[in-house]
């Protein structure tokens, strides 16, 4: 059910605020690949487990298993490493390279729960703009659903969260960026359970264009 993308297109924005895996790209195969393998060395059920990974810091999501005697650093950086290598099947969502492509450069930032290398990494094999600005999971002390990443890309942007546009596809984000004052778009591309939302949802990229001025700011339209 697509709710009410018309409420996209009634406001203009300073910028806009992108969620990078589900929202930018689609990495999941990959990301399943690696946790799926580290779950299993540490006993723990994949299909209670792998949705649960999606869209948070890798040391948060170790964190909050409370595994005994693991070190949870070493065990993110282990992660991080293979998910470095293993960037088989990353495909940009449709649309979403032409999208970015039509932003002014200095009017959108990439938030992302991934470190910064794997974020790079994962930007180049999808094909994907590299942003000018991007806030990666060491940018931050406490990640998504905490609002600290998507104030800091606003931040970094010289805007106020208030005139943000955010893109996400978890409800991790969601609430960070709900928590931020931006409004919200959810993209529902990568997941077979879209979230229950009340905010705009799009399925891609594809039937969406940008109208720029610097006096009216960013616009979302309908693509003809």
């Amino acid at each position: 059910m697509h709710h009410a993308p018309d409420r996209l297109f009634e406001r203009a924005y300073d910028a806009f605020l992108f969620d990078m895996d589900g929202t930018l790209l689609n990495s999941i195969a990959a990301a399943e690949r690696v946790w799926s393998r580290w779950a299993l060395k540490h006993g723990l059920n994949l299909e209670t487990f792998l949705p649960t990974m999606h869209g948070k810091r890798g040391i948060d999501t170790i964190s909050a298993l409370n595994l005994p005697g693991i070190d949870v650093v070493k065990e993110a950086l282990d992660i991080e490493r293979g998910e470095i290598e293993d960037l088989e099947g990353i495909v940009p969502i449709p649309g979403a390279i032409a999208f970015l492509n039509s932003l002014p450069a200095e009017r959108w930032a990439i938030v992302t729960s991934a470190p910064s290398a794997l974020a790079r990494a994962r930007i180049g094999a999808a094909g994907l703009p590299q942003p000018l600005k991007i806030v990666t999971a060491e940018d931050v002390k406490i990640g998504k659903p905490d609002p600290a990443g998507y104030r800091l890309g606003a931040e970094r942007l010289g805007v106020d969260p208030s005139r943000c546009l955010v893109f996400e596809d978890v409800l991790a984000g969601v609430r960070a960026g709900e928590a931020a004052g931006a409004d919200v778009a959810v993209i529902t591309a990568t997941h077979t359970h879209p979230l229950e939302t009340s905010h705009p949802t799009i399925s891609s990229y594809e039937h969406l264009r940008v109208e720029f001025t610097s006096e009216q700011g960013l616009r979302i339209r309908p693509a003809e």
